[in-house]
């Protein structure tokens, strides 16, 4: 088989934009990177989805069919400005790989809750699309994440070993790599946290540099309290939904100080994701770094003093870490057509390498 070219189209659980991403590929180990673009979500559909989330049960029972396609008209539409900014006419894509937006997440009870129509997509983009990347996964017995990792190796095949792939979105996860060897998980928090503390305290949608962070020192205390939630001590694979550590986080609210409770919740993002050593085969020889969260010095000055090795961002190797999860769903989309494995018992827990994803013809 020759190259599709394929979109991926990710949001993250900060929902601050949708971020698509074109590569071509063999499903396998040939990626070409394409062009890439971000768009914010509408102020008002945002607001939306955060009061949702505000109420997360809701996703268990609730339809949610007016906010689904507010959401899928949301990403077709992303996917359509991309095309036009590049001047790509629809007939030049194959396939459509959309992640769709996570309200819920709960492999424990063997749910999960991606928002995102494919069919109503499909028939939006005159695309074939490939959605629901997580339900098979989760439906089997698995976490349903992270689901990058075989991107990852695909990527890092010519790269040093062990090797570790850190990315710091609003939930942090890693991916181990060492030649056939994958493991994968949730780490703990990272910028979710810190952020809804940020916009909840300043206004602010996030730490800029890790200024405040660095300008205080963090509270021994409660980052013991943090760190000893149960979470820490599952083995991996596991996963984690956004609002996991809120209620744990709220002792945060009592620290009148700005200053010292961003420095709190940034050691915690770094404590909890150095952590992550103790469970993989070897020391990893160097950490890459993804996700918003490798722009902040702080956490990354932190990671580096704490485990010893290099840290550093994904550019370091040519990598995009600003469309890296878009990618990776552009991938996947692809694997599935082919009906690749998307996970691994090491990467979710799932009980056999999984294929997963439904198409959409257009």
């Amino acid at each position: 088989m020759g190259l599709t070219t394929a979109i991926g189209v990710m949001s993250g659980t900060s929902m601050d934009a949708i971020d698509v991403a074109l590569i071509r590929t063999d499903g396998r180990s040939i990626v070409e990177a394409g062009p890439t673009g971000a768009y914010p979500y509408a102020p008002a559909l945002r607001a939306k989805l955060i009061a949702f989330l505000a109420d997360p049960s809701r996703a268990e029972h609730d339809p949610l069919t007016a906010l689904e396609a507010e959401v899928s008209d949301a990403h077709a539409g992303a996917v359509l400005l991309f095309l036009e900014e590049h001047n790509l006419p629809a007939d030049a894509i194959d396939l459509v790989g959309i992640h769709g937006q996570t309200v819920f997440h709960k492999p424990e009870a063997r749910f999960t809750r991606q928002l995102g129509s494919g069919a109503r997509m499909a028939a939006t983009l005159g695309i074939d699309v490939v959605n629901r990347f997580r339900h098979a996964d989760v439906a089997a017995g698995g976490e349903g994440a992270p689901l990058a990792p075989l991107y990852h190796q695909a990527l890092a095949s010519g790269l040093a070993q062990p090797l570790m792939v850190l990315n710091l979105g609003g939930v942090a996860n890693v991916t181990y790599l060492e030649g056939e060897t994958v493991i994968a998980f949730d780490t703990g928090p990272a910028s979710a946290l810190l952020d809804d503390f940020l916009l909840k305290r300043r206004g602010q949608p996030f730490d800029r540099d890790g200024e405040l962070a660095a300008s205080g020192a963090p509270d021994a205390e409660l980052l013991a309290q943090l760190m000893s939630h149960p979470y820490f001590t599952r083995p991996a694979p596991k996963s984690l939904d956004r609002n996991a550590f809120h209620a744990w986080a709220a002792a945060i609210d009592r620290i009148n100080d700005d200053a010292r409770g961003a420095a709190t919740l940034a050691a915690f993002t770094i404590a909890s994701a150095a952590g992550a050593t103790a469970q993989v085969p070897t020391p990893p020889r160097r950490w890459l770094v993804t996700g918003g969260g490798r722009h902040n010095r702080t956490l990354m000055q932190g990671l580096a003093d704490t485990l010893g090795v290099p840290v550093d961002p994904v550019e370091s190797v040519g990598w995009d870490g600003d469309f890296l999860e878009a990618q990776c769903f552009a991938y996947l989309a692809v694997r599935s057509l082919l009906g690749l494995p998307l996970s691994l018992p090491s990467t979710t827990g799932a009980p056999h390498p999984m294929q997963g994803g439904e198409l959409w013809r257009a």
